[in-house]
């Protein structure tokens, strides 16, 4: 059986990012379950992060952690009261922090290069394999570009 993989941006700051390479688990647009859902095993994920820190403004604007859906599991935690996000388990690969802003005239789900930032604007989204390829390349390799 060899199912189709889809590889997907998730958008969070740097800092939210770092945690959940820490704890080996995703969570997309704030939590919530939907996202999670549209995703399968063996999926890639790549994270990008606008913000070094959600509440601050130092832009990171780079590529920052990369990994696959380990399985079928979608899971909750409760964080605080009223902060109960959904999970998923990612096997996180060591790679290097890719600024975005040299690939932007590469990458095909960015059309519109002036307004390049438009399309992380919804948090979660699917991209194409030659996009994603051209990421992962200089997220393995960044050190030797």
């Amino acid at each position: 059986m060899n199912e189709t993989l889809h590889y997907w941006i998730v958008v969070a700051s740097k800092d939210h990012v770092m945690r959940g390479v820490s704890g080996g688990f995703m969570q997309a647009n704030h939590g919530k379950k939907t996202p999670l859902l549209r995703t399968k095993p063996n999926d890639w994920v790549i994270f990008y992060s606008p913000k070094q820190v959600l509440e601050q403004d130092e832009k990171c604007q780079s590529f920052t952690a990369i990994g696959q859906i380990t399985d079928e599991g979608i899971y909750q935690v409760t964080l605080t009261h009223d902060f109960a996000p959904f999970r998923r388990n990612v096997q996180f690969y060591d790679c290097q922090e890719t600024s975005i802003l040299p690939l932007i005239n590469d990458l095909n789900f960015i059309q519109n290069k002036k307004a390049w930032g438009y399309p992380f604007r919804v948090g979660f989204f699917e991209i194409g394999e030659k996009d994603f390829v051209l990421i992962k390349e200089r997220m393995f390799n960044a050190e030797q570009s």
